[in-house]
C-alpha cells in the first residue's frame, strides 16, 4: 500500500474550485429542490453562452439541462437539442414582481383580443428564421458546421441589434434545433404547419410561408389544430382570415379529441377535465380533410388509396368498437414503421431532390411547441405512436413514421420563431415551459385582464372581510387567493405558496380549462355573421358526428375547485398521455349549461 501523502489546505481549495467549475455548466436550467416554493423563488445560476466566440454575446438560459460529463462513448450529447432562450435579467424579474403586487388589473375590451399577424411578425423585417447557408460537396463536415455556426451568429446579431430585449419575444437560440427544421424541409414533399386555434397568428411565421411556397416551391398546408377548444364561429373566421391573406395555403381543421359541440365554449364557463377512454385517437376530426388536400396537391402522382382505406377502417372501428379499455388501442391495427434518425440524416441533401420518390409522399409536420404536432400524428395513425407532453421541447429530434406504405410522416421538434409578442402571451400559449418560469405573476395578470379568472374560480380577495364587498385585484392577489382556496402552503412557514398557485393557473390556461381565445381583426363587429355562416353550421354537425357518445368514451371529474389535490404537485413534464385528456365545461354563476350526455356522469372520479 503506497504511503499517504499530506493534502494541504491550498490543494483542497484548488480541488473544490475545480469541482465547482465542472458543475457550473450543469446547473443552468436545473431546478434546485432546496429552493423555497414561495413567490420570492429565484434562479441563482448565471451562465453566459458565447458559442464559438463570435460577436454576439448574450445571456442564454438552457432549459431542462441534463447532467453530463461530456460526450458519451458514441459521441452523444444529452443536451444537444435542449431549448435555448435569452435569459431575463434579475432586475427585470424583480421589476415584474413589483408590478404584479402593485398594478390593479383592469379588464380589456374585446377589441384588444383581436390579433393581426402584421403586428406580431412585421413581414419584411429582420424577424426571419435562419437559413442553411450555401454549401458544396467539396466541403468537409467541419467546414460546413463552422459555416453554419457563423451564419447563425450573424442572424442572431441582426435581430438583437435591431430590437431590444424588452421588445423581443422568446425565440430559439439553439442551432441544433434549427438544423432539424432544415432537414425536415429538405426531405418533405408537403409541409404541414400546425397552429393552435386559440391563437393561430402566434404560431404562423410569414417568413416560413414565403420560404416554403416561394424558394422551395412546396405546398404548405395550414392545420388549425385543437378546434374543440374554440367556438365554431371563431374557427371559421380564422380560416377565412388566412385564406384572404395567404391564398396559396391549403387549410385543414383538426382535433385529436372532438367534443360535443352543444357544450358552451366561452369565457363564462370553466372547463372540467375528463380523460378519453377506449378508441380515443380514432375519433380525430380532420384526417379526411387532410387527405383531400394531399390528393389535390399530388394530383394523382402518388397512390393514396391505402390512406383512404385506413381512414374508413378507423371510422368503422370508432363507431362499432366496444371501448373495452385504454390498452386495446395501443395494440390494435398494423404496426407503424418508425425510422430512427442518426446524425447522417442531418447532413444536407443535394440542391435538387426527386419529388415523390418511389411513389411515397413525405409530409413534414412543423410548428411551435405545444401546438399538437405529435398528437396530430397519433390522430392520423389512430393510436398512440408518438410520446406527447405539455412541456415545450419534448420532441427533441425529428422522426419519420409510415402512415401507409405510400405516406410518410416526419415529426419535427417545435421551434420558436422570433416575433414581437408579449412574453406573457408566449407563456400562456405554452411556448415557454411553465415549470421553468422565473416570474409567473405577470402572465397570470395578462390572463386575468382578458377573462374574469377571479369570478370563474370563485376567489375571495385575501384582504376582504366581507365576501360581498368589491376589492381591487392585482395579479399577486389572484395567486394568493387561489393558493388559499387550494391549500397550497410553503414547506416551513406554511404561508400561501403563490408561486405554485401561479403555476397552477397557467396550466389551467394551457390545458384550455380557462379558455382564452384571440380573434382575427374585425371579428367582434361581424360576430353574428360568423355565427350564422354555413361553414359554422357544417363544423357543428361534423363535431357532433365525431364527438363522444356513450359512457365508454369519457369519465368526468368533480368540480374544478375541489378536484384532485395532486394537480400541480407534480411537474407534468414527464411523458404522459396528458395530451389525451379532454375538457368539459362547468358553468360560472349566471351562465346556463347546455344539454349533455346523461351517461357521462356515471364515470368514476379520476382522483
Amino acid at each position: 500500500m503506497p504511503r499517504k501523502k499530506p493534502f494541504s489546505v491550498k490543494q483542497k481549495k484548488k480541488q473544490l474550485q475545480d469541482k465547482r467549475e465542472r458543475k457550473r455548466g450543469l446547473q443552468d436550467g436545473l431546478r434546485s429542490s432546496s429552493n423555497s416554493r414561495s413567490g420570492s423563488r429565484e434562479r441563482r445560476e448565471e451562465q453566459t453562452d458565447t458559442s464559438d466566440g463570435e460577436s454576439v454575446t448574450h445571456h442564454i438560459r438552457r432549459l431542462n439541462q441534463q447532467p453530463s460529463q461530456g460526450l458519451g462513448p458514441r459521441g452523444y450529447d444529452p443536451n444537444r437539442y435542449r431549448l435555448h432562450f435569452e435569459r431575463d435579467s434579475r432586475e427585470e424579474v424583480e421589476r415584474r414582481k413589483r408590478a404584479a403586487r402593485e398594478q390593479v388589473l383592469q379588464p380589456v375590451s374585446a377589441e384588444l383580443l383581436e390579433l393581426d399577424i402584421r403586428e406580431v411578425y412585421q413581414p419584411g423585417s429582420v424577424l426571419d428564421f435562419p437559413r442553411r447557408p450555401p454549401w458544396s460537396y467539396e466541403m468537409s463536415k467541419e467546414q460546413l458546421m463552422s459555416q453554419e455556426e457563423r451564419s447563425f451568429q450573424e442572424y442572431l446579431g441582426k435581430i438583437h441589434g435591431a430590437y431590444t430585449s424588452e421588445k423581443l419575444s422568446y425565440f430559439e437560440h439553439n442551432l441544433e434545433t434549427w438544423r432539424q427544421l432544415w432537414r425536415v424541409l429538405e426531405m418533405s414533399d408537403i409541409v404541414l404547419l400546425i397552429t393552435d386555434i386559440r391563437h393561430p397568428v402566434v404560431n404562423f411565421p410569414p417568413a416560413l410561408y414565403e420560404y416554403v411556397t416561394g424558394e422551395l416551391g412546396l405546398a404548405l398546408v395550414l392545420v388549425l389544430n385543437k378546434v374543440d377548444l374554440a367556438p365554431p364561429a371563431l374557427v371559421v373566421a380564422w380560416k377565412h382570415y388566412f385564406h384572404q391573406h395567404y391564398p396559396q395555403l391549403h387549410i385543414v381543421l383538426f382535433t385529436s379529441f372532438p367534443r360535443d359541440p352543444r357544450t358552451p365554449q366561452d369565457p363564462s364557463s370553466v372547463l372540467k377535465k375528463s380523460r378519453r377512454r377506449g378508441r380515443g385517437w380514432t375519433r380525430a376530426l380532420g384526417p379526411e380533410q387532410l387527405l383531400r388536400a394531399c390528393e389535390a396537391i399530388t394530383a394523382g402522382k402518388v397512390d393514396l388509396s391505402s390512406w383512404r382505406e385506413k381512414i374508413a377502417r378507423d371510422v368503422a372501428g370508432a363507431t362499432w368498437g366496444n371501448g373495452s379499455g385504454e390498452e386495446e388501442e395501443e395494440e390494435d391495427g398494423p404496426a407503424v414503421l418508425v425510422e430512427q434518425q442518426t446524425d447522417s440524416a442531418l447532413e444536407p441533401t443535394g440542391p435538387t431532390r426527386e419529388r415523390y420518390k418511389d411513389g411515397v409522399v413525405t409530409i413534414g409536420c412543423v410548428g411551435f411547441p405545444n401546438v399538437g404536432k405529435s398528437s396530430l400524428i397519433n390522430g392520423l395513425v389512430g393510436r398512440k405512436v408518438v410520446s406527447v407532453s405539455r412541456t415545450p421541447g419534448h420532441t427533441r429530434y425529428f422522426q419519420t413514421y409510415f402512415l401507409t406504405p405510400s405516406v410518410k410522416l416526419c415529426d419535427c421538434p417545435g421551434l420558436i420563431f422570433p416575433s414581437l409578442l408579449p412574453r406573457q402571451l408566449q407563456v400562456l400559449a405554452g411556448i415557454y415551459p411553465i415549470a421553468q418560469i422565473q416570474e409567473p405573476y405577470t402572465a397570470v395578470g395578462y390572463l386575468a385582464s382578458r377573462i374574469p379568472v377571479q369570478a370563474l374560480l370563485h376567489l375571495r380577495h385575501p384582504e376582504a372581510e366581507d365576501p360581498s364587498a368589491e376589492h381591487p385585484w392585482c395579479a399577486w392577489d389572484i395567486c394568493e387567493a387561489w393558493a388559499e382556496k387550494r391549500g397550497y402552503k410553503t414547506a416551513k412557514a406554511a404561508r400561501n405558496d403563490v408561486y405554485r398557485a401561479a403555476n397552477s393557473l397557467l396550466r389551467l390556461a394551457l390545458d384550455g380549462r380557462l379558455s382564452l381565445c384571440f380573434h382575427p381583426p374585425g371579428y367582434n363587429e361581424q360576430k353574428g355573421t360568423w355565427e350564422s355562416h354555413p361553414e359554422t353550421m357544417e363544423l357543428v354537425v361534423l363535431q357532433g358526428r365525431m364527438g363522444p357518445a356513450g359512457d365508454e368514451e369519457e369519465e368526468e371529474e368533480e368540480e374544478l375547485s375541489s378536484s384532485c389535490e395532486e394537480e400541480g404537485e407534480e411537474d407534468r413534464d414527464a411523458d404522459e398521455e396528458g395530451e389525451g385528456d379532454e375538457d368539459t365545461p362547468t358553468s360560472a354563476p349566471g351562465s346556463s349549461l347546455a344539454a349533455r350526455n346523461p351517461y357521462a356522469l356515471l364515470g368514476e372520479d379520476e382522483c
